[in-house]
C-alpha cells in the first residue's frame, strides 16, 4: 500500500534531484528495495523493478509510482537473477523504454537459518548463486548503460553537475561477516563475497566514472527479513542490545541511497556504509549476567565482584 513521504525519505532533501534519472533494481518488491526506489521516485527518477514473483513485482510497481505524479515504474517479474539472459533482457527493457539506466541496486538476496551443519550443499550453493552471481550479473546486465550515463554526468567536484549524476551502482549487502554470526554461514560467504565484487567494480570501473559502494543495514523493523529470520518474543531485547537502542527503519537505508546516488555521494567510491546503529560492533558485550548491556552502563553501577574492578575517582 503507499507511504507517506515520511515513512521512506528524510524531508531535507530538495525535490527534483533526480529528475530524468532511471534507477534499476534487482529484488525491488522486497520491503528494503521497493523503499530505496520509491525515495528516488518521489525525488524526480524513474524505475524499474526485478524480481521472480510476477504478481507482486507488478504490484509493487504500480505502489511505488504514487509517490510522484507522472511518475513511470516498470515492474518486471518471472526474472531469476541467476539466469544472465534475463536480466540482460530486462535491462534492454529498461533502458528502451525509460531512456537510459543511471543507477542500478543489486538487492536480491536468498536467507533462512541454520547451522553450517544443516545446510546442505545445494543450499549453500543456492545462496552464493543468488547473492553473488546474481550481483554479477546485475553488473554485467546494466554495465553499458552506467558507463553511458558516468561519461554524461561526470562531476569534478568542483561545479554543480548541470544535468545531475549517473553511472552509479549500490549492492545491498549485510554486516553478518564482520565478526561472524551463528546460523548464518552462508550469508556470511555470500555477502563477504558481493563486498568484495563491489570494491573490485570501483576499482575497476572508477576511471570510466562509475562509482560502486555497498549499503550494509542492520536488523530493520517492519520488513521480510526481520519477521522471517527473528523471534517476535526477543526482538525486544536484540533492539535493546543495539546502541542506538532500536532497530532501524526503512527510512534510513533510503537516506543512505539517496546521499550515494546524489551529488553528496561524488567522491564516495569503494565504501561500506553501515547503517545499523552500532550493531556489530557489540558483538563482545554481555546480553546476561552482572555487567548485562546496556543496562549495567544505564544503572551508573560500580564494576564489583572482579579482581580488575576500580572505582572512579571522578
Amino acid at each position: 500500500m503507499p507511504l507517506e513521504p515520511y515513512q521512506y525519505l528524510s524531508d531535507v532533501w530538495k525535490d527534483g534531484i533526480f529528475d530524468n534519472k532511471v534507477v534499476f533494481c534487482t529484488g525491488g518488491a522486497g520491503s528494503i528495495c521497493s523503499a530505496q526506489v520509491r525515495a528516488l521516485v518521489h525525488l524526480g527518477a524513474n524505475a524499474c523493478i526485478i524480481g521472480r514473483n510476477v504478481e507482486k513485482t507488478e504490484n509493487m510497481a504500480k505502489d511505488i509510482a504514487t509517490a510522484r505524479k507522472g511518475a513511470k515504474v516498470i515492474g518486471i517479474g518471472a526474472v531469476d537473477v541467476r539466469n544472465p539472459e534475463a536480466l540482460a533482457a530486462a535491462a534492454d527493457r529498461c533502458a528502451k523504454e525509460l531512456g537510459a539506466i543511471d543507477f542500478v541496486i543489486a538487492g536480491a538476496a536468498g536467507n533462512f537459518l541454520a547451522p553450517m551443519d544443516q545446510i546442505s550443499p545445494n543450499a549453500l550453493k543456492s545462496v552464493i548463486d543468488i547473492d553473488v552471481l546474481g550481483s554479477y550479473n546485475t553488473v554485467k546486465a546494466t554495465l553499458p548503460y552506467l558507463e553511458k550515463s558516468a561519461a554524461k554526468h561526470r562531476t569534478d567536484g568542483k561545479t554543480k553537475p548541470a544535468k545531475g549524476t549517473g553511472g552509479r551502482i549500490i549492492f545491498v549487502s549485510a554486516t553478518l561477516h564482520y565478526s561472524g554470526t551463528p546460523l548464518q554461514s552462508h550469508v556470511s560467504i555470500a555477502k563477504a563475497g558481493v563486498d568484495a565484487m563491489a570494491n573490485a567494480v570501483a576499482i575497476e570501473q572508477g576511471p570510466k566514472g562509475i562509482t560502486s559502494n555497498i549499503i550494509a543495514p542492520g536488523p530493520i523493523a517492519d520488513t521480510e527479513g526481520v519477521a522471517r529470520l527473528s523471534r517476535e518474543d526477543g526482538r525486544e531485547q536484540n533492539a535493546r542490545s543495539i546502541p542506538s537502542g532500536r532497530y532501524g527503519t526503512v527510512k534510513e537505508i533510503s537516506d543512505a541511497t539517496i546521499y550515494l546516488f546524489s551529488d553528496t555521494g561524488n567522491y564516495v567510491n569503494g565504501e561500506t556504509l553501515v547503517v545499523d546503529g552500532g550493531q556489530w560492533r557489540t558483538s563482545g558485550v554481555q546480553s546476561s549476567g552482572p555487567f548485562k548491556y546496556p543496562d549495567f552502563l544505564l544503572s551508573g553501577a560500580v564494576v564489583t565482584g572482579v579482581a580488575g574492578g576500580k572505582k572512579s575517582k571522578l
